[in-house]
């Protein structure tokens, strides 16, 4: 469930979830322990989490905290957009393609199938045909 911070021209932070004002720090732990934040400008409702994120990547850096590589942000910065609609397309295609696997999987596994029922009726007609030459020569 994502954690929804409201922004208040102040810049003070609002946590909704616990009720009360929170840092940028306790955002950033929260984030760390696997949390999804989203943060919204109080008087206009615009969604701010990519600011506020980078405003918790800045403090970080001031802190002597690790933080990404400057030639990740950079690279970030160049692609923008398009790195966001590539990454998605490469995800969209590899679906696709582990999709068009399995369904190409289960056609040999239907055709085993449908050969393994054949072959059990056939075994059974010809038990079926053993009986009852059995039982003719049983007559005799």
């Amino acid at each position: 469930m994502i954690r929804v911070i409201k922004r208040y021209g102040s810049r003070k932070l609002y946590d909704t979830e616990e009720s009360r004002y929170a840092s940028l720090e306790e955002i950033a732990s929260w984030i760390r322990a696997g949390q999804q934040v989203q943060v919204v400008d109080n008087q206009s409702g615009d969604d701010v989490t990519v600011q506020t994120l980078g405003q918790i990547i800045s403090e970080e850096g001031r802190r002597g905290r690790p933080v990404p590589p400057s030639e990740l942000l950079h690279e970030l910065i160049r692609a923008g957009e398009e790195a966001l609609t590539s990454g998605v397309g490469r995800i969209q295609e590899g679906a696709g393609r582990m999709l068009q696997a399995g369904v190409d999987r289960l056609g040999p596994v239907r055709r085993m199938r449908e050969e393994t029922e054949a072959l059990r009726r056939r075994l059974e007609e010809l038990e079926s045909s053993l009986e009852s030459l059995a039982g003719d020569d049983g007559a005799d």
